[in-house]
C-alpha cells in the first residue's frame, strides 16, 4: 500500500509543476457517502481520500463512538462490501489537536491531543491536519486568538508524537504527510454578508509557514517538515442555512502568488460545499489543490432519502398491509428529543427552526442518521421499496438525475443505487474541478 501513501504527494508534485490537478477530501462517516465515494473512485481506477474529524473520531470514540482503528476497520468493511480495494483508500485526520478538550488546562488538553494523534497514526492514517489554534482553559481571554508561536510549538509537539508512532508501527503502509494552518471558515456554516468574511493575508500565511517551520526544526522534525504538503487558509468561501458565498478569485490573488513561491506547499480548502463547479475549478487552478467536502454529500444523501419517502408514499397509497416508514417524522422527533447538534446553529422562530432542521445547507441533520429510531425507520423505507420495482415515472418525478442512467442501464433501479447516484452527482462536480482536464 505504500504507493497509496505517496499518491497525494505525487498529486501535489504534479500540481506544483504546473498541472491544475487536485484531490477531493471526503469528510464523512456516513455509510452511504463513503460507499458512494468508493464506487465513484472505482469507476475511474483512482484512490479515495476519506477523513474523520477530531470530535468525530478519537481515542475515546468521539461522537461516532469509533476510535481511529475502528473507523479504519469500518471503512475497510464498507470497501469489502462493494469490492473496492483497500489499496486505494487513503485515510486522513482533520483538526487533530486539543479541540475537544478546550475546557481543560492546556497541559491536560495537549496530553489528550498527543494520545489522539498517536491513535490516528497507529491506525494507519496517512494524512494528518495539525490544528492547535484553539485556546484552552488557561490560555487567556476567549476574545483574542492564540498567538502564532504557541500554535506552532504545540503543532510541533503533536508532530513529534506522530513521528515517534510512525517509527513504532510494525508495517508502515502509508507515508505520513501533514497539513498545517488553522484559518478556516466558520464551523457549522455562516450567516451575514461577504464583507464580514476575512480572507487570509499573505503576511498571515508567511507567519504561519515560517514560524511553524522554525518550531519543527527546533524539535528535530526536519524530515517531517519535508512532508508538510498544505496550509489551511480562508479563501472567502462560506455557506449558511440558505446562503452560499461563492469563491471570488480576485480576493485570493495575492495568496495565489505567495504560495507559488513555496516549493512544496499548496492550500487545503475547507467548507467548499455547494460551490459552483467552475468556482471549484478556479480554486484548484489557484492552488487550493485539496478540496474538503462533507455537508454537501450528506445533504445529497438526505435529498435522496426524502425523495424515496415520497416514492414510498405513492406506492403504498391505499395499501394497508405495509406500514410506511415515516422517515422525515422520525428524524424530526430525534432532533427535537436531542437538540445538542443543532440548537446553537439554527436561529429564528419555531417555524423557521423546523424548516432549517430539514433543509439547512449546514445539514445538522447528518448527526441523527445513527439514532436508533431513525435507523429503524430508514430500514423500513428501504425494505418497503425493495419489495417492488420503482416505476420509472416516479424516478423521473423525484430523482430525475437518475432517469436516463437507469434507461441506459448505467445504474440499477434499486433504492441503494438511487441514493448512491444522488451523492455521486456531487462527487462528479469535484472530479471536474480536480481532474486538470479541459
Amino acid at each position: 500500500m505504500k504507493e497509496v501513501g505517496n499518491k497525494i504527494r505525487s498529486i501535489i508534485k504534479k500540481h506544483k509543476s504546473g498541472s491544475p490537478v487536485g484531490i477531493t477530501s471526503v469528510c464523512s462517516a456516513n455509510e452511504f457517502v463513503i460507499k458512494a465515494a468508493m464506487a465513484h473512485a472505482g469507476k475511474f481506477g483512482g484512490v479515495v481520500l476519506i477523513e474523520s474529524t477530531s470530535n468525530q473520531v478519537d481515542q475515546f470514540g468521539g461522537y461516532t463512538r469509533l476510535t481511529p482503528d475502528r473507523f479504519r476497520d469500518y471503512v475497510y468493511s464498507l470497501a469489502n462490501s462493494i469490492d473496492f480495494s483497500a489499496e486505494n483508500i487513503l485515510l486522513g485526520g482533520d483538526h487533530l489537536g486539543p479541540n475537544v478538550w478546550q475546557g481543560k488546562p492546556h497541559v491536560l488538553a495537549m496530553e489528550n491531543a498527543r494520545e489522539q494523534v498517536r491513535a490516528y497514526v497507529r491506525a494507519g492514517y496517512a494524512k494528518i491536519h495539525l490544528d492547535t489554534s484553539m485556546k484552552c482553559a488557561d490560555d487567556g481571554p476567549r476574545g483574542w486568538p492564540l498567538d502564532v508561536s504557541t500554535v506552532a510549538e504545540r503543532a510541533a509537539q503533536l508532530c513529534e508524537v506522530a513521528e515517534e508512532e510512525m517509527k513504532n508501527r510494525r508495517a508502515v503502509e502509508n507515508e505520513l504527510v501533514y497539513v498545517i494552518g488553522t484559518d478556516v471558515p466558520t464551523p457549522g456554516g455562516a450567516e451575514g454578508n461577504r464583507n464580514a468574511f476575512k480572507v487570509t493575508t499573505p503576511v498571515e500565511l508567511d507567519a504561519t509557514v515560517e514560524i511553524t517551520r522554525r518550531e519543527f526544526l527546533k524539535y528535530g522534525l526536519d524530515d517531517a517538515w519535508e512532508r508538510v504538503i498544505a496550509v489551511v487558509v480562508q479563501p472567502g468561501v462560506e455557506f449558511g442555512d440558505q446562503k452560499i458565498f461563492d469563491y471570488q478569485r480576485s480576493r485570493s490573488y495575492e495568496l495565489k502568488k505567495n504560495i507559488e513561491e513555496k516549493e512544496n506547499l499548496v492550500f487545503e480548502a475547507h467548507s467548499t460545499d455547494f460551490q459552483k463547479r467552475e468556482s471549484l475549478r478556479e480554486m484548484v487552478e489557484d492552488h487550493f489543490a485539496i478540496l474538503k467536502v462533507g455537508p454537501w454529500l450528506t445533504f445529497a444523501f438526505r435529498e435522496a432519502l426524502f425523495a424515496l419517502e415520497m416514492i414510498e408514499k405513492e406506492l403504498l397509497l391505499g395499501n394497508k398491509q405495509a406500514a410506511p416508514s415515516n422517515l422525515s417524522n422520525a428524524v424530526e422527533t430525534a432532533m427535537e428529543r436531542n437538540p445538542g447538534y443543532w440548537k446553537k446553529y439554527y436561529r429564528g422562530t419555531d417555524e423557521e427552526k423546523t424548516f432549517k432542521r430539514k433543509y439547512s445547507l449546514s445539514d445538522r441533520i447528518r448527526y441523527y442518521w445513527n439514532d436508533t429510531a431513525v435507523k429503524e425507520s430508514l430500514a423500513t423505507l428501504l425494505g418497503n421499496l425493495a419489495t417492488v420495482e420503482v416505476p420509472i415515472t416516479l424516478v423521473s418525478q423525484f430523482l430525475p438525475e437518475s432517469f436516463d442512467q437507469i434507461r441506459n442501464k448505467e445504474i440499477d433501479n434499486t433504492p441503494e443505487s438511487l441514493i448512491l447516484n444522488r451523492i455521486s452527482h456531487v462527487l462528479q462536480i469535484y472530479d471536474y474541478a480536480t481532474s486538470g482536464e479541459n
